[in-house]
């Protein structure tokens, strides 16, 4: 029997439309883990093109690559340049109350 092969599952593939950015960033914003808001964040920015965010937010494109994985924990700055870099800005609500 042979063993099957996988490959790493990469949504970046899979963002070609302005609402899957908004949709994902803003599920992954949603569920407060810092994990899921930069993976998010970094498929976000591999689907536009990691070089391009590098120059329009000017953090190295490594940095970047870094900072927005599972296991990174991207600044507030990296966090604005790469939303800015998107043309997106960042948004408060209240949480809604939860019932008893």
């Amino acid at each position: 029997m042979t063993k099957s092969q996988t490959k790493p599952f990469d949504a970046a593939k899979y963002i070609t439309e302005p609402a899957h950015v908004i949709e994902l960033l803003n599920d992954a914003l949603d569920s407060g883990e810092a994990g899921y808001i930069a993976a998010a964040l970094g498929a976000i920015a591999r689907s536009e093109g990691m070089t391009m965010i590098a120059g329009k937010s000017g953090v190295k494109r490594q940095a970047l690559y870094r900072s927005l994985s599972e296991d990174g924990n991207p600044t507030l700055e990296t966090l604005l340049g790469v939303l800015g870099a998107m043309n997106l800005q960042l948004a408060v609500k209240e949480i809604e109350a939860k019932a008893a």
